[in-house]
Parts: structure tokens; sequence; C-alpha cells
């Protein structure tokens, strides 16, 4: 059970979630919202309280970036202290001990030669920075490249650079599309984390780069495992070919591990899959545990030198919050805890046993696939999951499942017990199974 707090005020959840309905937008959800909300009123490891007192185990990691669990007590030890000293400064002209010792930290376990860092607000800002490396580099260079690769199928964040990298037909900014620059989109590789490199997607993406590599400044690539794009697994195979053909023109591999980082996957980074090293690593979500928001890009000295020698001389983006001491102080306790190893153990376990919770799924009416890759499952479902009632059928099984588009699926925290892990798995399955029948019989 969660550890419970001095009691407050009871706040009025009617006149509070009255407001939050016509006044407050949430994530990709209407205005006024067609439907409430739940209150969350407490959280610690892997269980969220509910304002009527119902608990619910986060199965989504609040975002895939909860990996410790919640109110992890290093973390929160961490933010104590620093908040004490420094809560924030501008990092303009100025510097403090955590924004030193994290950027030590990830250019030690970053790929290697990746020992360069720009802190950014948040994973989409990351990505930001990412094209402005890229086309700074070319620039330092001499030459003028502003044009990007993206995979079909991809989702790189909701800032309008990001949203650009985005599948400008299947994805969710696509309403944008005409507004935004316009890249060149490599077929989306096939599906399977075991199969080999598939010979017909390899010579499209061989032609794309033939046609388009002299114009070309970055690749943008989710490795292995595209997130919000349809919780898509690929062949290691597919990221070798592409580093293979950004080296052969020279063109900058950006990897977009924002999601797929410390572990996620089932390796540190999703590259190591592949065994290659990006030009550009942006990373975030659960760089600090989930506790504030904090992403990096990180780059090696070859890309550092030729930003140098760009036309501005100095990386052009500076945001308020960039290296927030808060944050920082968090992403270190974070890091140590990934350091130490535990995730190592915990992940090819949950692996497993999701592998095993979601296998009944396949016999189930609906259901066009069922796959799992580190601590990520899936259920596939052949139609659009109805959002709220799937939500309620897994809280009704004491899990916080948040579906989208056709997709039941979880990223759950590392620390999850082989019996929460069988818990989500039963709660997906209950999601999937009241889909079907709602498609059928509507309550």
């Amino acid at each position: 059970m969660l550890a419970r707090r001095a009691p407050r005020p009871e706040p009025d959840w009617t006149q509070l979630l009255e407001f939050d309905r016509g006044h407050v937008w949430h994530p990709y959800a209407p205005l006024p919202a067609a439907y409430a909300p739940r209150p969350v009123v407490g959280a610690e490891g892997t269980r969220l309280r509910l304002a009527d007192g119902a608990e619910l185990i986060d199965a989504m990691a609040s975002w895939w970036s909860v990996i410790h669990g919640h109110r992890h007590p290093a973390i929160v030890a961490a933010l104590r202290e620093q908040v004490d000293e420094l809560p924030h400064v501008m990092f303009g002209g100025l510097t403090h001990e955590p924004a030193i010792r994290l950027a030590e930290r990830l250019a030690a376990i970053a790929p290697a030669g990746l020992d360069r860092v720009f802190f950014a607000d948040s994973g989409s800002v990351s990505v930001e920075v990412a094209l402005k490396l890229c086309i700074q580099f070319w620039n330092g260079n001499g030459e003028e490249r502003t044009r990007m690769l993206a995979l079909r199928g991809g989702y790189h964040g909701d800032t309008a650079g990001a949203m650009a990298l985005c599948d400008p037909e299947q994805g969710m900014h696509r309403m944008y599309a005409d507004a935004l620059p316009q890249h060149v989109f490599a077929p989306r590789p096939p599906a399977g984390f075991e199969a080999p490199l598939d010979p017909d997607w390899a010579a499209e993406v061989e032609r794309l780069f033939e046609r388009h590599g002299g114009e070309l400044a970055g690749a943008f690539v989710e490795p292995v495992a595209q997130g919000a794009g349809g919780m898509w697994f690929y062949s290691p195979e597919c990221l070798r070919f592409l580093r293979e053909q950004c080296d052969r023109h020279g063109v900058l591999l950006v990897a977009d591990e924002i999601a797929t980082n410390f572990g996620r996957t089932g390796a540190l980074f999703a590259c190591e899959h592949a065994g290659v090293v990006p030009d550009v690593l942006c990373v975030g979500k659960s760089l600090t545990g989930g506790t504030l928001t904090l992403a990096a890009a990180i780059v090696g000295e070859r890309v550092a030198a030729a930003v140098g020698r760009s036309e501005p001389g100095a990386l052009m983006h500076g945001p308020t919050f960039m290296a927030n001491p808060l944050a920082c102080a968090a992403a270190l306790a974070s890091t140590e805890l990934i350091e130490a190893g535990g995730w190592r153990r915990d992940v090819p376990r949950i692996e497993a046993g999701l592998a095993a919770a979601l296998a009944p799924a396949r016999e189930l009416p609906g259901v066009a696939d069922v796959r799992a890759l580190g601590a990520i499952g899936v259920i596939e479902m052949t139609d659009p999951v109805d959002v709220p009632r799937a939500a309620d059928a897994a809280a009704a099984e004491g899990v916080w499942l948040r579906p989208f588009g056709n997709l039941i699926y979880t990223m759950p925290p590392y620390v999850c017990t082989d019996q929460e892990i069988a818990q989500i798995g039963a709660a997906m399955l209950e999601a999937a199974a009241d889909h079907r029948e709602s498609a059928i019989t509507p309550k």
C-alpha cells in the first residue's frame, strides 16, 4: 500500500473536474473534454493513488518515464538536497555542478565517442536541437544541406521541426504537413525484431539515398522500436543498413532514443542491438526517472567542431530552463540507478512475463498481433480502440492503461514485480476482450 501523508483539506473534486473539463486541455484531447480524467492524489513505487482511494499500477510508467517507480528514495533525496541549494539558474554565462556531473556521466555511458552534451527542456526540443546540429554541421563544412530523411511510421515530437519528421500521411500531425518543411521519407522497416534485412526495403532506401544523398543533412530514426507511431519493432539489420547508407553519402545519423533509452528495449541504448554508433543521440523521458522534464542531444568531436566552424560559430539554441539544476540532480540520481545495473535483470524478466501474460490474446477475436520487446508489451487490434472504455476495463483490474489508435500496450516501470506484470497482462487481455465486445454490442 502507498504511504499516507498527513491529511490536507479535502479538495472539492466535483468543482475541480468541472473546471478541468471546460478550461484545461489534456494531451491529444478536445476542449471541452469528451470524458473526465481520473484525479490522482499520490504515487509511490509502481502505484497511483486516486482521489476515490483506489490504487492502480502505473503500467504506462507515466508515459514511459518513471522507470524506477514513483518517488524513488534516491531521487527524492537528491531533489530535496538540491532545492535547498540551487533550484534554478540561467545556463547562459553560468554553470553549476549538477549539469557538469551529469554531462560527465552521459559522456561515460553514451555510445563510444559521443561526449559533447547539449541539455534541452524536453524530448521534442532535443530533436529540434538535433535538426540545428545537422544543418550547422554542413554549414561548417561549406555546404547548405537542410533536408532530412526519416522513416514512415516514425514519431519525433510535437514541436514544428519534430513534427516535420513524423509520418506525413499516417502520423498524428498529418494535418500540418503542408505547413512544414518537406523532408524525404523512407518506407517503414518491415516488422520483426528477429527478421533478416528485407532486400526490397533495403533497395528502396538505397534508391532514396542515391537520389537525395547530396541534399540530406541528417537521417532521423527511432532505433529498432518506433514508439507513438505504432509500437513497431523492427530488425537491427535495418539500423545497420541505414548507418552504412549514411556513411556512404556523408549524412549524419540521428538516433531518437527518447523512448528507447536507458534499458527500455533490453539494451542501455537501442542502437546497441545493431552495434551502431549514431552521430547525434537524443535522450529524454526516463533521464530524470520521470520526476522533472529534461533531455539532451549528444554528439562527438567531429560534429561539435563543424558546428563551431559554422557561420554563427555557436549552436543557436538556448532554452530558459536549460540544464535546470533540480532536473540535473534528479537525472544524476536516476542514471546512478541505471549504472547499478538492476535493469539488466529486470527488463528481460519483464519481457518474458509480458510475452507469457499476453500470449492468450492471440486467440481473441479482433486481435491483429501480440508482441513484446524489453519492457514493452503490445496487443494490436484490427480496429481503433475505444480509449476511455479500455481504460475503464483495465482500471477494474487495478491497472492504469492509456491505449492509442488500435494499440493496447504497456511500458511499465522496471521495478514491477512478476505478480504486477501478470496483473498488467490480465488487464490488457480484459481491455482487448471488452473492445471486441463493444464492437459487437455497444453498451
